[in-house]
């Protein structure tokens, strides 16, 4: 039997895509419970609460007004425009100004008022700034543009939030709700990311270059760009992963809509220019008066949704838990196990997302009995196995290899729900009772949603481990397609002639 020590859990969540291309933000921390941790060195000296007075609130009506005319005069919009940017529950959106159809577009921005690297690349910091990672060059050249009275990007800068409901933005005391979840972890990861991308640049390029940034640039500057980008950059778009668009990304986030095709492209200005264009498109038909709203991601989890946008949804597959397995170094399989694995597209370290009301995802039953492949079973590691190993791990290998993982991964959820310090049925009356701070809820909502499905993890093993003596394991199928055992089990013994 392979050793409790060969395995290992933890937890992870990636990066927003403009921050690194790679896993460098890969957060990985036990499973086990860990308690609520402070930053150290800077500590983020303000935060912005939806309940306080100056929190979110959106811009005077005189500001967006403004910001409108901009757009007019620039030639962005035109007075037949079909929206135009309004008050709405959510803060600022897109409102139609007539009946629109399904598909119809409703908004193309050139490209000149877009804000990129590209832009940066040609202002006043850009040779500053052309070996930086590219989120953090726009994001200094927000915060610069920003402080600068005279930027001509002023009635856009204007209208931006100080803060969105993102968990980045919460107090201590906020996130405290967030105990047990993989979301404060990862919030945490994040918040410290940032810092210390923040220390760099200002060692590097803010300080030694007072003159091009005469005004104090701050960590919770920096932090402010980053939630900005975060919640309002567009990416997967053709040649652009991180862009901002004016106007564009005032459009609002709707649950009732599953399909995020064509709600956006580039695409060129006309047969005869080079410029490109913005497109922004309606997925569903809008009455007059209504907000024009577009699916942001199918794929990100409530946790997800929490840290980028600040929201979350009710939906159930909104909750997901990630799951991280690991070969351990000191397995003294390690190199054939760790073999195997890449051959089968996964490495040292494999990802899970388990959604709530869903299967296990594929791969990884083969990767758990893989990682507890010991003892007698240590057979099948053998290089006359490797080809078809992975098939083999697609059914149980053994019933002591079945039992741990049902074992481990029983025990590591148990330990995962020992971290939260309050239960699932107080989450639910806590929902039920309605009158919760926006923050409040989303902790609640994500909580709630992270214990579910570790109970469905748990219930999954628990039903597996109850079936230990009737599944059939791989000597049983061997000597089957060896012709020496019978449908029902019985050993066939050969009579002599």
């Amino acid at each position: 039997m392979a050793a409790l020590s060969n395995f290992s859990f933890s937890l992870s969540t990636s990066p927003p895509t403009f921050v690194s291309s790679s896993k460098t933000l890969k957060l990985l921390t036990s499973l086990t419970k860990k308690p609520f941790f402070r930053l150290k060195s800077r500590a983020f000296a303000a935060t912005c609460s939806l309940h306080s007075a100056s929190a979110t609130t959106n811009p005077p009506t005189a500001q967006v007004e403004t910001f409108w005319q901009w757009l007019r005069d620039q030639k962005v919009v035109s007075p037949k425009s079909p929206i135009r940017p309004a008050t709405v529950p959510e803060g600022l959106g897109l409102v139609a100004q007539r009946d629109i159809a399904k598909n119809e577009v409703v908004l193309e921005v050139p490209m000149k008022f877009w804000i990129n690297p590209d832009t940066v690349a040609a202002s006043e910091i850009g040779s500053l700034c052309s070996g930086l990672k590219p989120w953090i060059s726009v994001a200094l050249f927000l915060i610069r543009e920003k402080k600068k009275e005279d930027s001509p990007w002023r009635v856009y800068l204007d209208i931006l939030p100080e803060c969105t409901d993102s968990t980045v933005f919460w107090s201590e005391e906020e996130l405290v709700e967030l105990q047990g979840t993989q979301l404060l972890s990862t919030t945490l990861g994040v918040k410290e990311y940032v810092q210390n991308e923040y220390l760099k640049v200002e060692e590097e390029i803010i300080l030694p270059n007072k003159q091009l940034f005469p005004r104090p640039i701050t960590l919770d500057d920096f932090l402010w760009a980053f939630g900005i980008l975060r919640s309002r950059a567009f990416s997967r778009l053709r040649g652009q992963n991180l862009v901002l668009i004016p106007l564009a990304d005032l459009i609002n986030h709707s649950p009732g809509i599953t399909t995020e095709d064509y709600a956006y492209e580039i695409k060129g200005a006309g047969l005869f220019s080079r410029d490109l264009l913005f497109s922004l498109r309606t997925p569903v038909p809008v009455k007059a008066g209504e907000q024009v709203l577009i699916q942001y991601d199918l794929n990100k989890s409530n946790a997800e949704l929490a840290l980028d946008y600040g929201f979350i949804e009710s939906k159930s597959d909104r909750n997901a838990y990630t799951l991280t397995l690991e070969i351990s170094e000191s397995d003294p399989f390690f190199g054939d196990k760790l073999d195997i694995a890449e051959t089968n597209g996964l490495g040292e370290s494999a990802y899970f997302d388990i959604v709530l009301g869903r299967t296990l995802p594929p791969a990884m039953l083969q990767y758990l009995r893989l990682v507890a492949l010991g003892g007698t079973d240590a057979f099948l590691l053998e290089s006359i196995f490797r080809n078809t190993i992975w098939g083999h791990l697609d059914l149980p290998v053994s019933h002591a290899n079945e039992e741990l993982i049902c074992r481990v991964v029983r025990d590591a959820c148990k330990s995962a729900l020992s971290g939260f310090h309050t239960t699932i049925e107080e989450d639910e009356q806590l929902l039920q009772g309605g009158n919760l701070d926006p923050r409040l809820r989303i902790a609640v909502g994500v909580r709630a949603g992270e214990k579910r499905v570790l109970q469905q993890i748990d219930e999954i093993f628990k039903e597996r481990e109850l079936e230990l003596d009737e599944l059939e394991y791989y000597q049983e199928r061997r000597l089957k397609d060896l012709g020496l055992v019978g449908e029902q089990g019985d050993i066939i013994f050969w009579e002599p002639k």
